[in-house]
């Protein structure tokens, strides 16, 4: 293949097959077929048929447990591909219900990268025909001046649908009344540059009722000791706090017991804990470690440095242009080896709902133990770990209005029993003497030290407020605001909306055509609008979609439709400035 080739199929715009195509007839051209001999113990290609190979780790340090297999990662775009049915209800309704059967999975939808989707949830119809008008990929603005990922036809078709009124929701039927709410949150009144804040970082960190403040200030004035281990009256009072507040998280998860909470510091602390205690026993040469293409880097990270340590393999499930998982794939990458599926419920940086049950159903017909990294799905939706039937689920307090510095790993106690401590001291010990200690039972035997007291006892004051909300009166709004705020940012020129999938909550990653992030995070901040702007700890899932940056506003129940118009205004300024 000459240089001229290239040129010559490039006069129009090149779709992604023909890209991919181009480039592989080149590098096969190069010396030794493009491929790099160094790299081959540490790169297994993809199975045929299945896309791109994994990709060379990035210089600048040593690689960690370089990913043997992404196996599809990057799927070509299909004219054919079946369109994916949408869900018959509300992404949080199942939740509490019993794992079924894993069966197989419909074929994957493989979407174009630009075009905003709607979620597939009831009462979207009209949303999911506003978008469908401009589902075309068109590459650049054209010379009529329409959108630069909309055809002229389509972009009038939108323009029409575009100017009908929209609903803007407040409360919903069960007493959640989002003006009330906000009451609850003193910050919200705090002003930025001059104006009220509008805080669409949640998925960062929430913000904290009034409720969990002063649960904090009763605990300092009134209970403050250490726990378990003196006889004085305060001692027992914080005892009691900080184990009513383990009841607390094991009725939130639906745990068997209250000795299956474990406290830490937050989700990375968590999942270090499962990858340096149970892993570290149960994984070995040879073994493979699956994770998903979406996970936050504290959910690759911690098992990238065991495979390194134990040489073992660390797989990669691949997803769609919507950002889903392409469950087809997983189930190539399972196989007598995989000892261990570690994944995201909700990705904080597309906001996809993961199928975690038939993940984890799937994980058990091979053997495997599973891990659930819940971070970015409590607060959003109901969780049941004993139907969910993981054997790890972790997540961090500040993601779910409760103080930093505490989170939950919740483990099967048949599992539990089987991990040793991962670190030692004070409170985990049942003996000690200088030839040998006897370890606590969970959950003790997991909480070396003096805890996080104080706030463990505030992220039961937030699960409790949260209940009392109701979390399908939470997801059912918070649903809501999501249409409404996808309905608002679809259509303004040069943006593309990152993470389409059909199941998805509160997270509107997108990238402004012009603009670097960081440029229109501070544009927002001008206007005292707190939004994400950068990879979000996501990089692998970003860069999947060609990027190393985005936006990201993330939406919770304190939000409203105003604050959307006030984000969508400014963008709007901005794409118009362009």
């Amino acid at each position: 293949m000459s240089i001229q080739t290239v040129t010559s199929e490039a006069q129009g715009l090149l779709d992604i097959a023909t890209l991919s195509r181009l480039a592989g007839e080149f590098f096969a051209e190069l010396p030794g077929g493009g491929s790099n001999p160094a790299l081959a113990p540490a790169i297994e290609a993809a199975p045929a048929g299945q896309g791109h190979a994994a990709q060379a780790p990035r210089q600048g340090g040593a690689a960690q447990g370089v990913p043997q297999a992404y196996a599809a990662a990057l799927p070509l775009p299909s004219a054919s591909a079946p369109t994916r049915p949408a869900p018959g209800g509300y992404y949080f309704i199942d939740e509490a219900k019993a794992p079924q059967q894993a069966t197989a999975a419909p074929d994957p939808v493989i979407e174009d990268r630009v075009t905003p989707q709607a979620f597939g949830l009831p009462g979207q119809d009209s949303l999911k025909a506003l978008l469908t008008d401009f589902r075309e990929l068109n590459g650049a603005r054209d010379a009529s001046g329409g959108y630069y990922f909309v055809q002229p036809e389509q972009q009038r078709a939108y323009e029409a649908r575009a100017g009908e009124p929209q609903t803007k929701p407040r409360s919903v039927p069960g007493g959640f009344d989002v003006d009330a709410v906000r009451r609850d949150f003193p910050i919200l009144q705090e002003r930025v540059n001059g104006r009220q804040l509008v805080w669409l970082d949640n998925a960062a960190t929430t913000q904290k009722p009034q409720q969990v403040i002063d649960r904090l200030a009763h605990f300092y004035q009134h209970e403050n000791s250490n726990i378990h281990r003196a006889a004085h009256e305060l001692a027992a009072r914080a005892t009691d706090a900080y184990e009513g507040a383990r009841d607390t998280v094991a009725r939130f998860l639906g745990a068997a017991s209250s000795e299956e909470i474990i406290f830490v510091r937050g989700a990375t602390e968590g999942i270090n804990l499962v990858a340096k205690s149970w892993g570290a026993k149960h994984i070995g040469a040879g073994d493979e470690i699956i994770v998903s293409h979406l996970e936050h880097h504290a959910n690759i990270v911690p098992w990238q440095q065991l495979a390194a340590e134990k040489g073992a393999r660390l797989r990669v499930i691949p997803v769609d242009d919507t950002g889903q998982v392409l469950l087809d794939e997983y189930r190539k990458l399972l196989n007598p080896r995989t000892k261990l599926v570690a994944v995201t419920q909700v990705s904080n940086a597309l906001g996809t709902i993961v199928p975690v049950h038939e993940i984890v159903a799937l994980a058990k017909a091979v053997g495997a133990r599973t891990l659930v990294d819940g971070a970015q799905s409590v607060s959003h939706l109901r969780v049941n770990v004993q139907a969910l039937g993981a054997d790890f689920f972790v997540f961090s307090g500040h993601k779910v209005f409760a103080p930093t510095g505490i989170g939950v790993v919740y483990g099967r106690r048949d599992v539990l029993e089987e991990t040793p401590p991962w670190q030692g001291g004070g409170n985990m010990i049942a003996d000690v003497t200088f030839e040998r200690t006897v370890y606590q039972p969970p959950p003790a035997r997991f909480e070396a030290g003096t805890g996080n007291i104080a706030d463990a006892v505030g992220l039961g004051a937030a699960l409790d407020y949260l209940q009392k909300l109701g979390l399908e009166n939470v997801a059912k709004y918070e649903h809501d605001l999501l249409e409404y705020a996808t309905h608002q940012l679809a259509p303004i020129p040069g943006l593309r909306l990152i993470g389409t999938a059909l199941q998805k909550t509160s997270v509107l990653s997108f990238v402004l055509q012009g603009y670097q992030t960081e440029q229109i995070g501070k544009a927002l901040n001008d206007e005292g609008i707190a939004v994400r702007s950068g990879h979000h700890c996501a990089q692998p899932i970003l860069r999947r979609f060609g990027l190393e940056a985005t936006v990201r506003p993330s939406l919770a129940f304190y939000n409203t439709c105003d604050e959307i118009d006030h984000l969508a205004a400014v963008v709007k300024r901005l794409a118009h400035r362009r």
